[in-house]
């Protein structure tokens, strides 16, 4: 069984949309190379954000 860690010990990445860094979460394990924003406000943000 694998053992907890802290916060601080996970991956982490920078928000492409806000500039903030967010941590690895369960639920992005399969795919946490191509997560590139930290929440669905971001993702919306950068869509409407002109190219």
């Amino acid at each position: 069984m694998a053992r907890m860690r802290r916060k601080g010990e996970l991956a982490s990445k920078t928000c492409a949309a806000c500039g903030r860094t967010f941590a690895w979460r369960k639920t992005w394990e399969r795919d946490w190379e191509n997560v590139k924003v930290c929440s669905d406000r971001c993702r919306a943000a950068l869509k409407r954000k002109p190219r």
